[in-house]
Formats: structure tokens, sequence, C-alpha cells
């Protein structure tokens, strides 16, 4: 009988707040899925279901489903990074978990060796994937369309097809990239990593029983070192 290869949960991170954040998240989290063969399952949170329906219960949920998956991607787009994104990366990182930075933005947005603030770069377990979409969807347009006139190609769809080879070109070097940073080995000591992920059930201020949380982190931090994550 033919071994099943290990799924690996991404916690997929970046705005949702207009109908062009929530397509691009859902069309860039099935290719993903596609382009590995399943290997990568994206959690949205825009898919998620908080337990209730206050701010604070949602952000304490999208913590929780962070700590909890495997991995992370984090969407690196905007001249001025969004902050949520931001604190969600650098709890990531809190918790030695592998993390991708994804950036299709051709904006220059900050003064170091990477197009956001420099603050955000230089982490350990991390790998880019920079990849400006605008020149790569003019490429396809031109390669596969060069002729079409503008009714042509709106009777035709044929902008949203590419539209979507653009997306699976960068879900291709997400998977790529999941794959180089699942290979790096944890930073985290093996003898500190207990007490890092008790004081990770505090640190958030995360609601709910203190004994509750505990128990639901060490179970994490047991999943992640079965893995060899952690």
């Amino acid at each position: 009988m033919k071994k099943m290869k290990p799924s690996y949960t991404v916690y997929f991170a970046g705005e949702l707040f207009n109908f062009k954040h929530l397509i691009g998240n859902a069309y860039l989290a099935e290719a993903i899925y596609e382009k590995s063969h399943g290997k990568y399952l994206c959690m949205l949170p825009q898919d998620l279901e908080p337990r209730g329906r206050t701010l604070r219960a949602i952000r304490d949920h999208n913590l929780r489903t962070l700590l909890d998956c495997d991995l992370a991607l984090f969407n690196y787009d905007g001249t001025e990074l969004d902050s949520g994104t931001v604190v969600e990366f650098v709890l990531a990182k809190c918790a030695d978990i592998p993390a991708v930075l994804l950036r299709s933005d051709s904006r220059p947005g900050g003064h170091g060796s990477d197009p956001w603030n420099l603050m955000s770069s230089f982490f350990p377990r991390t790998v880019n994937v920079i990849t400006p979409s605008l020149a790569g969807y003019k490429t396809i347009m031109k390669r596969r369309h060069r002729r079409l006139d503008e009714i042509l190609r709106l009777a035709g769809q044929h902008g949203s097809a590419d539209a979507q080879c653009l997306c699976e070109q960068i879900a291709t070097s997400c998977v790529r990239a999941f794959a180089r940073v699942l290979g790096m080995e944890p930073v985290m000591p093996k003898y500190v990593r207990e007490e890092v992920y008790h004081w990770l059930a505090r640190m958030p201020g995360l609601r709910g029983n203190e004994k509750t949380l505990r128990r639901e982190l060490e179970r994490i931090l047991e999943h992640k070192v079965k893995r060899g994550l952690l």
C-alpha cells in the first residue's frame, strides 16, 4: 500500500477587508493546494469561525489558529504593511514557526534590502517570495492574447484567465518556499521550548481558563515536536 505524504497546515495571514482581498486569498490558497498536490492546507482567516463575535474573540481565535499551524504565509503587500499581519508574523517568530513572506506589490515599501520596513527583515527560519504581479500579468497577457481587442478580451473572460495563470505562478513559488523553510532547522533550543510555549499561553492575553490554555499550548508543542517542526 502506497504511503501518503504528510500534509501541513499553513496560516494564511493578510488583508480581508474588500472583495479583491477575499477573492485573491481564496484563489491563492486553492492554487497552493493544487500545486502542492494537497501537501499544504491554507487556513484562511476569512473562513475561520471564532467562538464569539466580539473583536477580541476574533483576535484570540486567529492567534490560536496561527500557533496551531505548522507553517505561516504572510502577505506583505502595500506601501505600508497591514499592521495585523505584522503582529501575527512577530508572534509566529516567537513560536519559531516556519514562515514565508509574500510580496506581489511592485511599489517600494522600505529602505533596506527588502521592499518593506527593515524591522520585518532578517528573522531566522523565514523565506521571502517577491514577485511583482503587474509585470507578471502583462507578460502573460502579451504571450497569450497579443492581438485581442478589449471587447474580445472581456467577452472571452481572458483577463480572469490571465489572472488565474499569474496566481498559479505565485502559488508555485510559495510551494517551493515552503519546502525551503521546512528544511531549515528550528532556532529555538530544546531546553527552553516548554517554557516558551507556556509563556505563549499567557503573553497574548488570550481569554480563557489559564490551565486550559496551558494544556492547549502543550498539545500544540507536542504536535510540532512529533513532526520535527521544533
